[in-house]
């Protein structure tokens, strides 16, 4: 998992509420366990007409969001099923960071195993990053996660909360096979004796 230490880039405006996962990648796009290519299903039903053409009214088809890598959404975002495949979709699209004032706890716990920063802010505070991101390519805002603040583009500061051990997992890109990766040596050390101490087993 790639380490997530600062980001700035364009962010997208996406004010709906109970976006689901099934909004973020539609189920015809669940038929690989692999992580690359889903950027392409990424909000489909949203992004594109029957006939496979993009609306042009979606953010992400607007020129000025094309490569956003911040989401500003709306309240309860990631909702619905718990497929982990609405993370590796934004990713493979090139989205770390989502903001919003509420995540659905599954959606919520995939995206920092994924290195998505989910971050919640207040009603007030993302009504200024909305704004703030209605900028289009101007609407360039800088997410710090070690100071844990979030810079606008007109140099205003949002700060956030974080749990210290997930904030310690995105810093050093460390998923699950990562942490248990650190304890390596006193896994083999523990392997070692019992091979020992049992010889039998």
């Amino acid at each position: 998992m790639d380490k997530f230490n600062k980001l700035s880039g364009v962010a997208a405006p996406l004010p709906i509420i109970n976006i689901d996962t099934d909004m973020i990648i539609p189920k015809d796009y669940l038929k690989t366990i692999k992580r690359t290519g889903l950027g392409e299903g990424l909000f489909a039903e949203m992004r594109f007409n029957e006939d496979g053409s993009p609306k042009e009214d979606f953010v992400l088809n607007k020129p000025a969001y094309k490569d956003a890598k911040i989401l500003i959404a709306g309240d309860n975002f990631g909702c619905g099923s718990s497929r982990e495949h609405a993370p590796w979709a934004l990713l493979d699209y090139g989205i770390r960071c989502i903001i919003s004032t509420s995540f659905a706890d599954i959606f919520y716990n995939n995206c920092f195993k994924n290195g998505v920063l989910p971050i919640v802010v207040s009603p007030e505070n993302l009504e200024k990053l909305l704004d703030d991101a209605s900028r289009g390519s101007n609407a360039v805002i800088s997410i710090d996660l070690e100071a844990q603040e979030i810079k606008g583009p007109d140099g205003g500061t949002i700060n956030f909360d974080i749990d210290a051990h997930r904030k310690h997992c995105m810093l050093n890109g460390l998923d699950d096979i990562g942490l248990t990766l650190e304890k390596a040596s006193s896994i083999d050390a523990y392997e070692s004796n019992a091979a020992a101490n049992r010889p039998w087993a």
